[in-house]
């Protein structure tokens, strides 16, 4: 009889690969259990290239898991890499696992601390080795275009899209991407930049598209989103702004080629307006950073 393994991480783009090193590790810690990733079903073009996960379920937040999509009535060990909340911790409790492995039943949640090591701390607390370097998916060839990305999920993370325009028109062989719903961002960045249509790329890539797309790229210059991360993923140089949350709980790894810019002011990260920390990031600072990581 097969070994199973359950983690829930029933969150987006950013969050599943900042929690890539943890998977890894269990996958080294366990290599005769079936792994499976309770995560959005959007995000499974990405669990081939982590090399960690063996199956998938469709959990989008804190749970519960629905275990009748499941091949087996309970897990042998349940990893909670979602949060510290009673939801996850009692949506993982509820599938009545032989291990459970969590913030809340464990160690304890410190605050401060970046999210790619977090999640290795868990681990490294229950005696399970983890190297919060180990993000990489690959390594981009830089054949591709600039990507230049304005959207985020929240206003707060959001610079506004005269500025990116900006940036867009000072850099060459420049695409702006985005999901569907922000298409209409995209397209008022890249029409201000001068950009041809057939470069505004938002709502014309899904995932698997996105992820060769960056896996290419030159250079991804965002906000605080799930694509900065792909960035750091494939090791592709970045320009990453910040705003309400500090890069040292977001941000890429020091000496990859990335640029974080920050204005060293904390807020909600939730807003419902650019934060005045992310709006004194001035245009030519992040042209600058640009051809600096790419020179």
């Amino acid at each position: 009889m097969a070994l199973e393994l359950l983690a829930l991480r029933g969150l987006g783009l950013g969050d599943l690969l900042t929690a890539v090193p943890a998977l890894r590790a269990l996958r080294q810690a366990f290599p005769g259990h079936r792994i499976t990733l309770a995560a959005p079903r959007a995000l499974e073009a990405l669990l081939p290239l982590i090399g960690a996960v063996d199956d998938q379920v469709d959990v989008a937040g804190p749970g519960p898991v629905p275990m009748d999509r499941l091949p087996y009535e309970r897990p042998d060990v349940a990893v909670n890499l979602h949060g510290k909340g009673p939801q996850s911790i009692e949506a993982l409790q509820d599938t009545k696992p032989g291990r459970l492995i969590s913030y809340g039943t464990g160690p304890r949640w410190r605050d401060g601390v970046h999210e790619v090591r977090r999640w290795c701390e868990l681990l490294e607390w229950h005696g399970i080795p983890a190297d919060p370097t180990d993000l990489t998916l690959g390594i981009s060839d830089r054949s591709g275009p600039v990507i230049v990305h304005p959207g985020a999920s929240f206003p707060a993370r959001r610079w506004p899209p005269e500025r990116f325009a900006e940036v867009a028109a000072a850099l060459e062989d420049v695409v702006v991407t985005g999901n569907e719903q922000e298409v209409p961002l995209a397209r008022k960045v890249a029409e201000l930049a001068g950009l041809p249509p057939e470069r505004m790329l938002a709502g014309r890539t899904g995932l698997a598209d996105l992820i060769d797309l960056v896996g290419r790229a030159r250079l991804v210059v965002c906000g605080d989103t799930g694509v900065a991360h792909l960035a750091t993923a494939f090791c592709v140089p970045s320009v990453v702004l910040f705003g309400p949350v500090s890069p040292a709980l977001w941000g890429p790894p020091p000496g990859w080629r990335h640029v974080a810019l920050w204005a060293g002011e904390n807020g909600d990260p939730h807003g419902e307006r650019p934060h005045p920390g992310l709006l004194k990031i001035e245009v030519s600072e992040v042209v600058d950073a640009a051809l600096e990581v790419t020179s």
